[in-house]
């Protein structure tokens, strides 16, 4: 048992006010990100001052609560979760806890990047399955959508997690203009590597430099394209996220589609988000939040945890916010993705 190991306890059920019982937990652990996607943030961030960032340590005991009130599943997200310092002490920890049964799954999402270097201490961490964002294959769109020239980094890294024995998904983030054209290849080349694929339509979060109105692709006027290429049937996989997956043809392959403006999600959310600063934020396309950190400070954690826990679920809503209204975006909130993790 690893120093600083999660001790649980008998499990208490999250449940909200609808009844829907919470066993996801999506966990920032950074707001920082070393590429800067156009739909995702601005090219000049301001990123939080490190000292209102939750220590490791501070998130292995607000992972501790959750897991004690009936959380099965943890993923690490960010920013980009592998850039924050030393994350492998978390995950070892965390890794610990599926090991012993009290955690079905941990995994990550990442933009890949530093993978070469780190998939294999992932995967002994007890990490067996990453997605990765990746919205082109054509290294000069790569550029442009990311601000950065790291296409041959992040495929080298998908290389890395396969050859660690990560199971690899693959989250494109769907766009008018840029890779609409582009998604039947990706569909034919995740196929090819052995990888599922899910899409995601772009969601009103933060300011970025460009209109979200100009790129907003709805999925369901991509899937209607791709059913003239792909044999797609509806399939029954679900992943305790929000995608509804099709199976491609006689291959296997899953595809995801994410739609939160085209098709409303939320009826199932088993899900909360907490920001690397110790807020919880119950939905997505919500602002109501409630603040962990102080009740990790306090005097009596244990108690004030459980207590901000109960309060939370009494603050989920039925659903987002997010909608088309006569092509406009409606429902933003003014986060950037990258601090409510991904």
């Amino acid at each position: 048992m690893p120093d600083n190991a999660v001790n649980i306890k008998s499990p208490k059920t999250l449940r909200d006010q609808f009844g829907r019982k919470i066993t996801y937990l999506r966990l920032s652990v950074t707001d920082r990100c070393d590429l800067r996607c156009t739909y995702c943030m601005a090219e000049q961030m301001t990123f939080l001052p490190k000292s209102e960032v939750l220590s490791l340590e501070e998130m292995l005991e607000l992972c501790t609560a959750f897991i004690a009130r009936g959380v099965r599943k943890i993923r690490l997200t960010g920013g980009e979760p592998l850039v924050r310092k030393n994350i492998l002490w978390l995950v070892d920890r965390l890794g610990y806890c599926v090991g012993n049964g009290s955690l079905d799954e941990l995994t990550l999402t990442t933009n890949g990047t530093q993978l070469p270097s780190m998939a294999v201490d992932l995967y002994k961490a007890g990490i067996r399955r990453v997605n990765i964002s990746l919205d082109t294959l054509q290294k000069d769109l790569f550029h442009k959508i990311t601000r950065r020239d790291q296409l041959d980094t992040v495929l080298d890294g998908i290389e890395a997690a396969k050859s660690a024995g990560l199971k690899v998904k693959i989250n494109t983030v769907a766009m008018r203009g840029m890779n609409e054209d582009e998604i039947p290849d990706i569909l034919n080349w995740t196929s090819q590597n052995g990888m599922d694929v899910t899409l995601i339509e772009t969601m009103p979060l933060g300011d970025t430099s460009d209109p979200r109105e100009d790129g907003y692709l709805p999925l369901t006027a991509v899937k209607e394209k791709l059913d003239t290429v792909f044999d797609l049937t509806p399939s029954d996989k679900r992943t305790g996220g929000p995608a509804r997956y099709f199976t491609v043809g006689n291959t296997g392959q899953k595809l995801g589609l994410i739609t939160p403006l085209t098709n409303n999600f939320c009826d199932g959310c088993n899900r909360v988000r907490v920001t690397c600063t110790g807020r919880i934020y119950m939905c997505l396309g919500q602002d109501d939040h409630v603040d962990l950190r102080a009740a990790l400070r306090s005097d009596a954690p244990e108690q004030a945890l459980s207590a901000c826990l109960d309060l939370a679920m009494g603050l989920k809503p039925k659903g987002h916010d997010f909608a088309m209204s006569n092509g406009k975006m409606i429902g933003k909130v003014n986060r950037h993705m990258s601090q409510t993790g991904g």
